[in-house]
């Protein structure tokens, strides 16, 4: 699977997950306890524009901790993507990308926004009792270079990462990805 076709699917994926969040789901806790399900969607939002600023070489339009989502959050965050896609695609992998207030290499720009789909993805749909639709090649792939983009000094008390969660060999990849977030994917889910 090529880097665009994982990241197109990952994102396709998590804009429907967006897109299936009720009015009434809004205040609903999310497995990453900083956000609720409201919060949470804002910072979909409002990070991809981030992401899609930077991969075309735009600064991007004011602070993602701050970004409301409008009338059509589903709409916004599927605007965002296919920026994204495009200027990955226009633009390439052989170079780096302004994200804020860094300069870093375009693939590891590439995996931190795997990383951030996939893992707020699977927060938004155990949030709201939405089925986590990331496919074991995917959830696989996104995990390796998890394993290689997540180094140990963000992890801990205070950082943006919690501790890794044991989680078995055998499990779906996804759960042995959630758990390498520092999430426990067995934890009781909370209410849609």
């Amino acid at each position: 699977m090529s880097d665009i076709d994982l990241l197109a699917g990952i994102l396709s994926k998590t804009g429907d997950l967006v897109e299936g969040v009720r009015p009434d789901q809004l205040p609903l806790p999310t497995p990453c306890e900083t956000y609720d399900v409201d919060a949470l969607r804002n910072h979909l939002v409002g990070w991809l524009q981030v992401f899609e600023a930077g991969c075309e070489g735009r600064a991007p339009e004011g602070d993602p901790a701050a970004h409301v989502c409008g009338e059509d959050p589903a709409g916004e965050f599927r605007t965002a993507a296919e920026g994204l896609l495009a200027g990955w695609r226009t633009y390439g992998f052989d170079r780096q990308v302004r994200v804020r207030d860094a300069e870093l290499p375009a693939p590891m720009v590439l995996n931190m926004t795997l990383m951030e789909y996939m893992g707020h993805g699977w927060d938004l749909a155990v949030a709201t009792g939405q089925a986590v639709p990331f496919t074991e090649e995917e959830a696989t792939e996104v995990l390796a270079r998890a394993q290689v983009t997540l180094p140990p000094q963000f992890r801990g008390e205070g950082k943006a990462f919690d501790e890794i969660v044991p989680v078995a060999e055998d499990a779906p990849a996804v759960d042995r990805f959630v758990g390498f977030l520092g999430r426990d994917p067995g934890a009781a889910r909370p209410a849609a």
